[in-house]
């Protein structure tokens, strides 16, 4: 079995997973989300803090296993340097007391293999990466060959969902929040700006936009729910748009067979529509997504991508 540990924002989590049948056999995770929804986003330090105490419980409930496992694998980067280190410093004193590899995921290439949880491996594909953190189109073709195609220059999808929400008063994380408010909202009554639209460059920003957002949120002065709403589905509807037609600019570049979105912004479903219907314009495109609760950061992810890491290494003793 192998041990994996994710902190590498608000959320503390741990996973065992059987190294040959790929089998989650042991996942826990504790939200922080809580504790910061006050602050309206994650507070570093405090996340830090609460990973010192989520962390060592969540093993508690896992001893059981621990006798059999052969390696700890755990998020090294990227993410909050704060709530990396706690992790990292748990997975460093297991490796240490059983004298068993200790193997640093990337916290990004986990949420690829989000897709591959208890499932074996199918390469290549294009992927998404929609999170609060990152906005990034990748084709992936094997563990060790990921080519980035564009990523986000500034703010990301996911981020700028957290903002909208927390200028519109509405708490954290804005992400599902948005989201829902959007479904009674008419996206058409703001005319916000659909960010690079005339730029060929495929690459993300949504600083123009959130700002964009922030005026027409002072023009109202006293909002009422249904103001929240609109501005909610008006900026939804242009935070997508942004994405499927860059996407578009690469799709009529290149012929691909499988297409993923992944990333804790994977489950927003309105996003998942609208390259639904653009994957149908250019043929017969699978699209993947995990399953909902792999979405967002977990231990199952990082364990699955560990396990990979493994079976490439052959001078590897486990």
């Amino acid at each position: 079995m192998i041990l994996s540990i994710e902190s590498s924002c608000d959320d503390s989590s741990i996973a065992i997973t059987s190294i040959k049948t790929k089998k989650v056999l042991f996942s826990k995770k504790l939200s922080q989300e809580s504790y910061h929804d006050k602050y309206g986003g994650v507070v570093p330090e405090l996340a830090s803090r609460l990973h010192l105490k989520f962390l060592p419980n969540i093993l508690e409930d896992c001893l059981e296993f621990l006798d059999d496992i052969k390696a700890v694998a755990v998020t090294t980067t990227p993410g909050l340097k704060v709530s990396l280190v706690e992790g990292i410093a748990m997975a460093k004193a297991i490796s240490i007391s059983k004298d068993i590899p200790l193997i640093e995921v990337n916290h990004l290439i986990g949420h690829i293999y989000s897709l591959f949880i208890e499932k074996q491996v199918t390469l290549p594909l294009t992927v998404l990466l929609v999170s609060g953190g990152h906005t990034e189109l990748m084709e992936v073709n094997s563990l060790n060959d990921i080519k980035t195609i564009g990523k986000t220059i500034d703010d990301s999808f996911g981020e700028s969902f957290d903002k909208v929400s927390k200028m519109l008063g509405l708490g954290y994380p804005g992400g599902p929040i948005v989201e829902r408010y959007a479904k009674g909202g008419d996206e058409n009554r703001f005319d916000f700006p659909v960010p690079l639209r005339q730029s060929p460059d495929i690459m993300f920003s949504y600083s123009g936009l959130k700002n964009a957002v922030r005026l027409a949120i002072q023009k109202l002065e006293k909002q009422n729910k249904q103001d929240q709403m609109d501005i909610s589905a008006s900026f939804q509807k242009s935070a997508t748009r942004h994405i499927t037609m860059k996407l578009k600019k690469y799709l009529k570049s290149t012929d691909i067979k499988r297409f993923a979105i992944v990333g804790g912004a994977s489950a927003n479903q309105y996003l998942i529509g609208k390259i639904k219907v653009l994957l149908d314009e250019f043929g017969n495109i699978e699209l993947l997504t995990p399953k909902l609760g792999y979405c967002s950061d977990n231990a199952q992810m990082i364990g699955r991508v560990a396990i990979e890491m493994l079976l490439c290494d052959k001078n590897r003793s486990i």
